[in-house]
């Protein structure tokens, strides 16, 4: 017997997704997060997931890890003690940045600080010009010296980030080897391997941040690659890039700027394959759980992509998903501003003490405490019966808050809850209306814990007329990370006129990325027919500062460059609402993805029977509706006995082991062939 097994760390909790592959079914557990080791979260829901299933761990054929330590230690400011070698002249270029203000009208707004220190930011000799000729040589006694100051500072990560070295790396492989020498132990981040682009501010960010947190991010992976061989693992476990690709433990140990989104873009790969496989190509996620919410939109069944992020000020370049995080989760606070406002996040409170039902010792609501107050969540207890909580205690925290602002009970609690939709739909927006993209042509697929919570505001707030709840919501993410995957990304910056007499010049930079990708293929033991490549190249018009991403045969000729001509004109179009076609274009970077492609699950397929759902009614409760003002006794369905064919319109709740999901009156459900949750406003057509 054959299994597949993923693991993804959240805030709150730890899921597990085990899959049978010989019988197309899978079974999910969650447990506790555990912030100050998250690797005993890990074991510990592998061990119940294993039990449960009667597995053994030798059986594994597939381990995949999403998780947040990369992220965790950046945010916190735990990273690693950190130095910087950069071009002389260069030192102070992290702190000048671009000189923009955070926040232009907000004049106490502060930058934050930068990760390594003035004194630990050293100069050297060195300097290549724009064109990767070289002005003045590197000198390696005068490089020696520095790294030996470094080492005296007890530095645990070196970052080396010469000027133009994606021209010419030559003078960063020379620091390299000084580094080597002579701080051996130390975490190596050189800027031609983890960014070779152009922008040198952003590289020098990227480099520097990877540097930061790689000895944390290598420490926890490697100990956790251990501990899971010592229980019995035989395969190379994998962790989730932010680009939503796979790539394994020991590379992830060496990039760790690529994980920072490495939960959130595997629930993405995860609702894309669910959805499609339902015949819903265009689709927006939703992916909610205790601390955040993550949207991302996904056009004819490919997410969308960004070339980088900035976190907490600091611009990060990496290939990702283009995710957009706000801080609204089922653990978020509900707070009062200082003008008297409700507000909602971005604090939380965590998996520990959680929210004031779980009793222990939280007395501030949450967005989970509002929807036990209204009805929504169960009262007597979570997690399909095996988490009980005290409603009473949600009950006492909002009405403190409700005391305050002088409302009642109930419209605070649905005032929370309208905050963290509004705040949600804002996030939509961002990756929607603002790219040229109409939200009600697309379908909203919810999961995460709170996801199908609060999915049916959502798709109102937003015009939106069908979503899709999968059949196990709240371990989405972990399922994704079964079906995504293994993706090596890899780009070179160089400027050239989009002329097709120049195409011989376009694809010798693609054959030295093409060798790229051989070499991880044969490295990573890839099958020949598993293989795939896609290529971009970041194109604009002569004269402007900014790129779109413009899709392009792997190999590259005449026509191809043409064609590229076209769809960038196209693109600029779409994006910006005009086009100039008689103007230059050029190409400044090429970029390409390998994919070693996994095998496609494939999930039991019922078909549909009758569709009366009162086999699956598993009694009433009381649920507040501000729609009609007053409370209503909804029925409340098992998800575990809904099946293929059911139907049944709002209001209504639908509860499972890993989420629950709010019908509001006016909306028509239907349980399609893969056991999906698919909501009209209206009746299906």
């Amino acid at each position: 017997m054959a299994w597949r097994l993923g693991v993804d760390t959240g805030g709150t909790f730890t899921d597990v997704c085990l899959f049978d592959e010989d019988s197309g079914t899978f079974t999910i557990t969650k447990v506790a997060s555990t912030p100050h080791d998250p690797g005993e979260a890990v074991l510990a829901g592998v061990r119940r997931i294993l039990e449960r299933a009667g597995a053994g761990v030798d059986g594994i054929g597939h381990f995949a890890h999403g998780t947040t330590v990369a992220t965790n230690a950046l945010l916190q400011g735990r990273g690693a003690r950190t130095g910087l070698l950069t071009t002389e002249g260069f030192a102070d270029l992290l702190e000048l940045a671009r000189q923009r203000r955070p926040k232009l009208y907000d004049q106490t707004a502060r930058k934050g600080d930068p990760l390594v220190p003035r004194h630990r930011r050293l100069e050297v000799t060195e300097r290549v010009r724009h064109d990767g000729t070289v002005a003045v040589p590197a000198d390696r006694a005068q490089i020696r010296d520095q790294v030996r100051k470094l080492r005296d500072e007890g530095v645990e990560a070196v970052a080396v980030c010469l000027l133009y070295s994606y021209l010419s790396p030559a003078h960063e492989r020379l620091v390299r080897e000084v580094v080597a020498e002579e701080l051996p132990e130390a975490f190596l981040s050189v800027s031609s391997e983890v960014l070779p682009e152009f922008r040198e501010f952003e590289r020098l960010s990227t480099v520097v941040t990877n540097a930061f947190i790689g000895p944390v991010m290598s420490r926890y992976l490697s100990r956790l690659r251990t501990r899971l061989a010592d229980a019995g693992l035989a395969c190379t476990p994998q962790v989730t890039q932010s680009n939503g690709g796979m790539m394994s433990f020991p590379a992830a140990e060496a990039l760790p700027v690529r994980t920072v989104l490495s939960g959130p873009s595997t629930g993405v790969v995860g609702a894309t394959k669910v959805a499609a496989q339902c015949g819903h190509p265009d689709l927006i996620t939703f992916d909610m759980g205790g601390t955040s919410s993550d949207v991302a939109l996904v056009a004819g069944g490919v997410p969308g992509t960004a070339p980088g992020m900035e976190m907490d000020g600091r611009p990060i370049q990496a290939p990702m998903l283009d995710i957009h995080t706000v801080g609204a989760g089922g653990g978020s606070l509900a707070w009062i501003d200082a003008g008297g406002h409700l507000k909602v996040g971005p604090q939380s409170a965590g998996a520990d003490p959680g929210p004031a039902c779980y009793g222990r010792g939280n007395d501030e609501p949450t967005v989970t405490d509002a929807n036990v107050v209204l009805g929504v969540l169960n009262r007597t207890h979570l997690l399909g019966g095996t988490m009980e909580i005290d409603a009473d205690r949600s009950f006492a925290a909002v009405d403190r808050l409700a005391a305050r602002l002088g409302m009642s009970r109930e419209a605070t609690a649905q005032g929370i809850v309208d905050v963290v939709v509004a705040s949600t739909a804002r996030a939509i927006r961002v990756i929607s209306v603002q790219r040229g993209h109409d939200p009600r042509d697309y379908a909203l697929v919810a999961f995460g814990g709170a996801g199908p919570l609060h999915s049916s505001r959502l798709a109102r707030e937003l015009g939106m007329t069908r979503t899709l709840v999968p059949q196990k919501p709240g371990a989405l993410s972990a399922l994704g990370m079964l079906m995504t995957d293994l993706r090596s990304d890899t780009s070179r910056t160089r400027i050239l006129p989009l002329d097709a007499a120049r195409a011989a010049d376009f694809d010798a930079v693609q054959a030295e990325l093409r060798a790229e990708a051989a070499r991880w293929f044969a490295h990573e033991g890839v099958a020949e027919h598993d293989r795939a490549l896609r290529a971009v190249i970041d194109v604009r018009y002569v004269g402007q500062n900014y790129e779109l991403p413009v899709p392009v045969p792997p190999t590259l000729d005449e026509i191809a460059l043409k064609t590229a001509r076209e769809a960038f004109d196209e693109l600029h179009e779409q994006r910006y609402g005009y086009a100039v076609p008689d103007e230059p274009v050029e190409a400044v970077t090429f970029r390409l993805e390998a994919t070693g492609r996994t095998p496609l699950l494939r999930f039991d397929r019922a078909e549909p029977g009758g569709a009366d759902p009162s086999a699956a009614r598993a009694g009433t409760r009381p649920l507040y509706l501000p729609e009609l003002g007053r409370h209503v006794d909804a029925p409340v369905y098992d998800r575990g006995l809904l099946r293929p064919g059911h139907e049944f319109t709002g209001p209504a709740t639908v509860e499972q082991y890993d989420a629950t999901t709010l019908v509001l009156p006016g909306e028509h459900v239907r349980v399609d062939a893969t056991a999906t949750l698919v909501t009209t406003l209206g009746r299906a057509s």
